[in-house]
Formats: structure tokens, sequence, C-alpha cells
């Protein structure tokens, strides 16, 4: 096993993800050596809760860390990556992203991978990983153990993926958390506009999201769209008539909740 405290890490990023990411590696005992971000009020940020050196530049990243996280937005992760070639060549090397595939890395650093925490993170809320899976590719079976062991250091819930498999696991969570987030958004909208209360809506929230823990989501499905009730469907399709995006997606929802009723039953 590794001696956490002269095992010293380097996070590239300070958004969502790598801040829960870096406090929790801490709060596991592991050395956090420095923070890299674009802005210098996100890396200050972050390096003053784990009281460590933080960078605004990647050519001052620390060169003698023994991992690198790199965990920044998809469109500028290979950019970054080019942007480490200074950096210890013994180390590994990780990116946190769940649509981007390992290969990113090839040709660059020989030990490298991607460990992918599947959850909704945001500052301002807390984490605990003790729920979050974590799914893991490495580029050999010594680096896939050493990811196991960091990895498993935070979280039970670990898994191997590949990066095709990861790529579904990344679509699938956007179906089931930030589509769903925006039905809420909506949701609050339709509320608003009539001095309604959104949170009368959180129970049936909570309820919704307690269901699939014992049923399948086929299974916990009700509404107007599951019985295709036309009179109900057309009815709310007319009150959306001044929101007619709104009610597009009300009736491609509703088509395809009662397709699936169809083929699944």
């Amino acid at each position: 096993m590794m001696n956490k405290k002269d095992f010293s890490i380097v996070c590239i990023g300070a958004g969502n993800v790598a801040t829960h990411l870096a406090q929790a590696l801490q709060q596991k005992g592991f050395h956090l050596s420095q923070i890299y971000s674009r802005t210098q009020e996100s890396a200050q940020a972050l390096a003053q809760t784990l009281g460590c050196a933080w960078t605004t530049c990647l050519k001052q990243v620390d060169e003698h860390a023994d991992l690198y996280i790199v965990s920044v937005k998809d469109a500028v992760l290979e950019t970054v990556i080019s942007q480490l070639a200074h950096c210890n060549p013994d180390a590994l090397y990780l990116h946190t992203a769940g649509s981007m595939p390992m290969e990113v890395w090839k040709g660059k650093f020989k030990n490298y991978g991607v460990a992918y925490p599947m959850q909704t993170f945001s500052k301002q809320r807390e984490a605990n990983f003790e729920e979050v899976p974590f799914f893991l590719e490495a580029n050999s079976p010594q680096n896939l153990s050493l990811l196991q062991e960091i990895a498993g250091g935070l979280s039970p819930k670990v898994y191997n993926a590949s990066s095709e498999q990861r790529k579904y696991l990344h679509i699938a969570a956007v179906f089931a958390c930030n589509f769903s987030n925006h039905m809420y958004a909506i949701c609050q909208h339709l509320l608003q506009a009539q001095h309604l209360p959104f949170e009368s809506m959180l129970p049936l929230i909570d309820e919704t999201a307690r269901k699939v823990h014992e049923l399948s989501p086929v299974e916990a499905q009700t509404g107007p769209a599951r019985r295709y009730d036309e009179n109900v469907i057309n009815r709310h399709l007319n009150m959306l008539e001044e929101e007619p995006k709104l009610a597009e997606i009300y009736r491609l929802l509703s088509e395809h909740i009662h397709l699936y009723e169809i083929t699944n039953h």
C-alpha cells in the first residue's frame, strides 16, 4: 500500500468535480501539493481550503508530483494535457471526464487512466463520496491497481469501465440527472407564472426518486402519458400554446412514454 502522506497530488482544475475530489482526497489523508486553475480566484479559493500551493500558469505546475488529476472542461482537456510535458514522466496521469476517451493521454505519458466519479457536484453542497460510484480505466494492470487503491480509499463503489462503456454511462447520466433537473426548472417556471410555490412539488420529486430504488423506471411510471389519456394530453398542449417549445417537449415525452408502455408490457 502507498504512503498517502508521501504521495503528492496535483489537481488541474478547480471546478465542481475538482473541488469535491480534491477535498475528499485530503480528508482521506492524501497530500494535495498544488491546485491549478485558469483564474486566480478559483485556484486561490480551493488552495486556501486545502492549505496548499496554487498557480494559474500550467508551466508552473509542480514537476515532481506522483499523481496529476486533470478535471477541466472536455473542450480544453487535450490542450491542457499538451502543456504538462514538463511534469514527472513517471507519475500517474488521470482525467475525470465521462465522455472523453482514455487515449487522449496516449503518446504523452507512460502511466495514465481515467477516474470518472458519476455524480452531480455543486460547490455549495457537500458530497458524500461513500455514495459516489467511480468508473476506472488505466493503460496497464499496475496502473489500474494503483487507481483502484486511490478510488477505493474514497468510495466502496469502484468499477472498471472501458472508454466506450463510459460514454454510455455519461449519456445515461445526462438523461437521469441533467434533463431531470431541467424538468424541475420548467416546473418552477410554470408554477411561478401562477404564483404557486415550487416547494409544493418537492414531496412529489422525492417520492419519484425513491420509487426507482424499488421498482424499475417503467414500472414506476404514472400519469396521462402512460395510459395515453388524450383528453388530458390535448388540454395540456392547449395550455402551452403560447410556449411552443415547451409544448413540443411535452408532446415528444408523452409519445415516448406511451411507446415505452406499449413495448415493455
